[in-house]
């Protein structure tokens, strides 16, 4: 279900492909994924009217109070879940959120994603987002409950048999093709059973649906293997961090003003590291993102350099239509929307204010004395 679909479509191809069961899925403001399961009976008045539910026991959607919200799917999103059978296939569509009278709910993450871009838009800016996603892998017990074992004791980039999640990875990857996610590469990062997957580039929306979808694939992979896949910023404290870096480019008129040196990629960097501070609880939002900042590659400052990955903003060394840069602070504990959304604000922010951007701090901030020069993450 790579294409983007139409309701009338998603309609027929429910019911020539043999769909039983529709999901309509979205998040809580913590970004974990939520949904309900209808027939294919329902999909005309979901479409029409969106489907109720309650609310009330939704993280950040508020109490019992004026619970009723409606869910409305959004038929671009369709795509299946190949784990699922195919005898009976699922599909699943993300959706909108809306009160009974139609306004949208102001908790919406995703909402607030669409907003940021239309910003964005308004002032002649495009955004494409590449993410680069890490989880660790980790046996389970009898009872099939995680343990604290990693699934192997590869190092960075190894090859099987020391790399064990290799067949998981490949399955992964193929997975995430089938729902029309395109991954660009994988590999055995640092710690202990510790993986990456890296994602081509979409537009801003696209790019949370996927990060959203991809996190639900790796856990329902790794159950099937009898495995547990763990999004944890910081599993090891001896061991390295799982981070999601967020690589973006910039365009104007079709041109991507990243490959041209233009004076808004400086303003667009200044912005992130003036907001780099309040940004950080949502892009790092629990108690133990914080075990991950300082070591092991990960940003404590907000400083930025050409391919220098200690810092909070580094820009690769890819040209032309690749030219981007790289935040390095995200990890895969955050809400995709929120992030997104945040970093969108933040860059437009710099733009808007024509902010001037610090000079580069090209030395290795892990081993550098404590400095009053950089605000601490």
């Amino acid at each position: 279900c790579a294409m983007k679909y139409t309701a009338d479509e998603v309609i027929q191809f429910v019911e020539e492909e043999n769909v039983k069961f529709i999901r309509l899925a979205f998040c809580d403001i913590y970004g974990r994924q939520k949904n309900i399961s209808i027939m294919p009976g329902e999909l005309r008045r979901a479409f029409s009217d969106g489907m109720a539910f309650d609310a009330s026991a939704i993280a950040g959607f508020g109490g019992a109070v004026r619970s009723d919200l409606f869910l409305r799917p959004d038929p671009s999103t369709l795509t299946g879940l190949p784990w699922r059978p195919e005898n009976g296939r699922v599909v699943r569509m993300f959706c909108d959120i809306t009160r009974p009278d139609g306004r949208v709910f102001e908790a919406d993450t995703r909402h607030l994603l669409k907003v940021a871009v239309e910003d964005a838009q308004a002032a002649g800016y495009r955004f494409s987002f590449g993410a680069e996603m890490e989880f660790y892998l980790f046996k389970t017990d009898e009872h099939g409950e995680p343990t604290r074992e990693p699934y192997d004791h590869a190092g960075y980039m190894d090859i099987a048999p020391d790399d064990r999640g290799e067949n998981i990875r490949r399955e992964i990857c193929l997975t995430l093709e089938q729902m029309g996610i395109r991954p660009e590469s994988s590999h055995h990062e640092q710690g202990p059973g510790q993986n990456e997957v890296d994602f081509r580039y979409t537009g801003a929306l696209t790019a949370a649906d996927h990060l959203l979808g991809f996190k639900a694939a790796v856990k329902s992979i790794a159950a099937q293997s009898g495995l547990y896949a763990s999004f944890l910023p910081k599993p090891f404290l001896e061991y390295s961090g799982s981070g999601l870096h967020i690589n973006l480019s910039l365009f104007q008129d079709g041109k991507n003003l990243f490959a041209h040196g233009a004076p808004e990629m400086d303003h667009f960097m200044a912005g992130l590291l003036a907001h780099a501070c309040d940004i950080t609880a949502f892009l790092n939002p629990l108690t133990n993102s914080y075990a991950r900042f300082g070591a092991f590659e990960a940003p404590k400052y907000a400083t930025w350099s050409r391919g220098n990955r200690s810092q909070l903003i580094r820009i690769p060394a890819a040209r032309g239509e690749y030219s981007r840069i790289e935040l390095r602070s995200p990890d895969p504990a955050c809400n995709p929307y929120l992030a997104l959304a945040l970093i969108i604000h933040a860059g437009l922010d710099g733009i808007a204010d024509a902010l001037p951007l610090t000079p580069p701090v090209d030395i290795n901030l892990y081993d550098a004395e404590p400095s009053n020069a950089y605000p601490l993450l």
